[in-house]
């Protein structure tokens, strides 16, 4: 059953190598990250659940890489595979949270499509949330992308009030307001937490988590929330 919940967003500009001279920017937000992630070493398995191009799933540990960001930095989760597919992005950087926060438990990664139907993720979160007794979810995924006029989708109106449900949910652990989001309008502020978000909500529905909000901002226009549900 699920037991623990980390939720944090993932742009690469978390990983120091990647913002360079912007790396002190994220700070707040990169130590609030791995401050959730330790507290998942006490479960007998992580499942890393983010957006991703193409569905995956990798269960013997999984390679990615930041090449694609000019950085020479390859990251593993824990396990035996020292080769395959590439971790998407989002899973990436979950590699990389898991590994500076020094999590070594059993790790299996799954990416989920942004488009992908609610009924369809909260069945994966509840699936996910059977595969061993004690259960731990790192929930990689952003909110809206549209908080002002140079974020990455220009500024929406609809954006802030969002952003305020998403993060009243993360903070309450309320699985049915996350089940609530609405997944066209998530495309369109572009919240790549969405379809993360609702698979963690199938994954605790009658798990009586309590949840606690460690980070609230929007720094670039972009909402980033970090929270610990257990």
């Amino acid at each position: 059953m699920l037991v623990a919940a980390a939720v944090c967003p993932c742009p690469p500009l978390l990983v120091p190598e990647v913002a360079a001279g912007a790396a002190s920017e994220l700070d707040a937000l990169r130590e609030a990250c791995l401050e959730a992630v330790r507290e998942l070493g006490e479960v007998d398995l992580v499942v890393v659940v983010g957006a991703g191009p193409e569905p995956g799933v990798w269960t013997e540990g999984g390679i990615g890489s930041f090449h694609r960001y000019g950085v020479p930095r390859v990251v593993r989760l824990p396990g035996p595979v020292a080769e395959g597919p590439e971790l998407a992005p989002s899973l990436t950087v979950g590699a990389w949270l898991l590994e500076q926060a020094g999590i070594t438990v059993p790790t299996h990664a799954c990416a989920v499509p942004a488009d992908a139907p609610v009924e369809r993720l909260t069945g994966l979160g509840e699936g996910l949330a059977e595969l061993a007794d004690r259960v731990g979810l790192l929930v990689l995924g952003g909110g809206s992308a549209c908080r002002t006029v140079k974020a990455p989708g220009y500024l929406d109106e609809r954006a802030e009030p969002y952003d305020v449900h998403a993060a009243k949910a993360l903070a309450e652990a309320d699985t049915e307001a996350l089940r609530a989001l609405d997944p066209a309008l998530s495309a369109e502020l572009q919240a790549d937490g969405r379809a993360p978000w609702q698979v963690l909500a199938g994954a605790a529905q009658g798990a009586g988590l309590s949840g606690r909000l460690r980070y609230d901002e929007a720094p670039y226009g972009v909402g980033y929330f970090v929270a610990s549900w257990s």
